[in-house]
C-alpha cells in the first residue's frame, strides 16, 4: 500500500508540474528573455504567463531611446498584437532583472494603464526582484539595479506598516500624473 501511495504521489506531482508548464517559445525566441521566463516559471509566477497567454503577448528587446527613460513597455505591433518591448540597453542585464521587467509589463492588461494597474504592475516587479535577487551576486551598478532595489525597499516598507509607498511614488511622479490626467 505504501508503494502504491508513493507512485500515486509521484504521478500527481509530475502531472501538476506539467499542467503549469508553458511553451515559453510562444512568447519569445531570444535566449536571454527565455532564461528570464524560466526563472519566472520556476518561481511559480504563473500569473505572468496566464496574462501573457490570454493576451497573446510576445516579448522582445527593442530600441526604446525615442521613448525617454523607459525600461520596458507593453504595446501593440503594427498588426494589433500585444508586445512587451524591453529596452535594448538592458539586453545584457542579468536574467533576474529581465524577469522583473517582464513580470511588470505582463500585469498591464488594459489598453491604457490606470493608476491601479500601474501600482499592481510595479508591486509585481518589486515582489519579483525580492524573490529572484541572488544575495551572492554583484549586479551591475546601473539605473535598472537602482530602480529594482528602491522598489524592493518600498515594497518591504509597505508590507511592514501598511502604507502603499509604491502607489505614493507613482502618484507623485510627473510622468504618471500627466499620463493619468492627475
Amino acid at each position: 500500500m505504501k508503494n502504491v501511495l508513493t507512485v500515486l504521489f509521484v504521478f500527481l506531482a509530475f502531472t501538476v508540474t506539467q499542467a503549469f508548464a508553458y511553451n515559453l517559445n510562444e512568447f519569445s525566441s531570444d535566449a536571454k528573455i527565455l532564461s528570464a521566463m524560466r526563472l519566472l516559471e520556476q518561481s511559480g509566477d504563473y500569473d505572468v504567463f496566464t496574462n501573457m497567454k490570454k493576451n497573446a503577448v510576445k516579448v522582445k528587446f527593442y530600441n526604446l531611446s525615442g521613448y525617454g527613460n523607459v525600461y520596458a513597455t507593453n504595446s501593440y505591433d503594427s498588426s494589433g498584437r500585444r508586445v512587451i518591448l524591453i529596452n535594448s540597453v538592458y539586453a545584457k542585464a542579468p536574467a533576474e532583472q529581465i524577469a522583473c521587467l517582464i513580470a511588470h509589463e505582463s500585469m498591464h492588461v488594459l489598453r491604457k494603464a490606470t493608476m491601479e494597474e500601474e501600482t499592481i504592475a510595479t508591486q509585481k516587479e518589486a515582489a519579483t526582484w525580492i524573490k529572484l535577487k541572488n544575495k551572492s551576486v554583484t549586479y551591475p551598478d546601473n539605473k535598472l539595479t537602482k530602480r529594482l532595489d528602491k522598489l524592493a525597499d518600498l515594497q518591504i516598507a509597505s508590507s511592514e506598516n501598511g502604507t502603499n509607498y509604491i502607489q505614493s511614488k507613482i502618484a507623485s511622479s510627473g510622468f504618471y500624473r500627466a499620463q493619468f490626467g492627475m
